[in-house]
């Protein structure tokens, strides 16, 4: 580590790079003492009070001070990352409905708007709910397109690195819609477009149902099967972004898979489509055995992908997620029967605690990644929003 206090040399580089280190230390950890930071990041003490001070000049941090209450001398003053100094958007466009959350640079979520949409909206309506669900969030909220930090979309099928999802989506019309072109007239920050999967695993890491692990196979389960993949803490998107991608392969039978429970016997003509994998769920709860029956053979056939990724990767956890996550009490045990069946090695199963929020949450967390690259790690000035580029 460089202290700029012991060295000579183009001290104003320096003291930028120092005081990065000091928004580093700070970010994610408790309010900390000068003493505290100096231990965690190597720096003198000196330093850290001179840095510590600027940063709070400059808006990137804040002083608590110290209370008057103390028994013992007086207590030191505690610094703490400013997460206010900008906002990130997480966004989530579904077959059935698009979601946005919004957050400070520290992850709290300080705004969300939701919106149905029809499964077959062509490109412009979905578009134009998209952007109604971001005119939305930014009035309510009190901001405008210049105070958000950075943009991420999460969308339905494999994403290249153009954005567009040119090899497979269930929305209609969707492959030829580009979203950064799209967005680029309201937003001057960077703008990511992610597979939804990817990201629902993202989110499970950070603070789902995987925060403890390196290595995850995260399955999306519902009326589309697909997977995300972490491997050694890492987003695994493949060369052209369709990593995990299994279920193109017919043998795996994940295209076929959802037609069980929507063939079921016995749903009745009232229940949509989109109802009957619900209807199913319930009936099997109920002990009705053409349901179970049902429920059985979508386990079996989403095994096969589970189980060819599990023997390539070996992770430590599988989470079952996506939509029918809320039947996971019928699935994860016969789930389990199934991968220690076909597997060398048995990884953990557990169900996914993030819900219908788990695409935006990922896309969020991306956002806050993607302020962290393009502006902590070229350089510090007053808190700005970073433009693409």
């Amino acid at each position: 580590m460089t202290d700029l206090a012991t060295t000579g040399t183009d001290l104003p580089r320096l003291r930028e790079l120092n005081s990065l280190t000091i928004v580093r230390a700070l970010r994610g950890n408790p309010p900390s003492t000068v003493t505290e930071l100096s231990q965690r990041t190597g720096l003198s003490r000196p330093a850290v009070d001179v840095i510590a001070q600027g940063l709070v000049a400059d808006g990137w941090a804040t002083v608590l001070e110290p209370g008057a209450n103390s028994a013992v001398g007086r207590p030191a003053r505690r610094y703490q990352f400013r997460g206010t100094a900008g906002h990130v958007l997480g966004i989530d466009v579904g077959v059935h409905k698009i979601l946005a959350l919004l957050s400070d640079l520290d992850g709290n979520i300080t705004h969300t708007v939701r919106r149905s949409v029809a499964a077959d909206a062509d490109p412009a309506v979905r578009l134009a709910e998209l952007d109604e669900v971001i005119e939305t969030c930014l009035t309510e909220a009190g901001m405008s397109p210049a105070d958000i930090w950075a943009v991420t979309i999460g969308v339905t099928g494999a994403v290249d690195a153009s954005g567009r999802t040119s090899f497979f989506t269930p929305l209609p019309g969707w492959k030829s819609v580009d979203l950064p072109a799209e967005l680029g007239g309201r937003f001057s920050c960077p703008i990511v477009v992610e597979n939804d999967c990817k990201l629902a695993a993202v989110a499970e890491r950070w603070q789902g149902a995987a925060s403890d692990a390196d290595d995850i196979v995260y399955l999306l389960a519902g009326m589309r099967n697909g997977a995300g993949l972490i491997i050694d803490g890492v987003l695994r998107r493949g060369f052209g972004g369709a990593a995990g991608e299994i279920g193109a392969l017919k043998q795996v039978k994940w295209l076929t898979a959802p037609s069980h429970l929507e063939n079921c016997p016995g749903v009745p003509d009232t229940v949509s489509p989109d109802d009957a994998a619900a209807w199913v769920f319930n009936a099997a709860r109920e002990g009705n055995k053409a349901a179970r029956t049902a429920v059985s053979r979508y386990v079996k056939d989403l095994a096969i992908g589970a189980a060819a990724l599990v023997l390539t990767l070996d992770p430590q956890v599988v989470i079952f997620g996506g939509g029918f996550s809320r039947s996971a009490d019928l699935v994860l045990d016969p789930l389990r029967a199934e991968l220690q069946r076909l597997c060398l090695r048995m990884p953990e199963v557990r169900a996914s605690t993030l819900g219908a929020e788990s695409v935006a949450l990922g896309a969020l967390k991306l956002s806050l990644t993607e302020v962290d690259v393009r502006l902590f790690g070229a350089g510090l000035s007053a808190p700005v929003a970073p433009r693409r580029g």
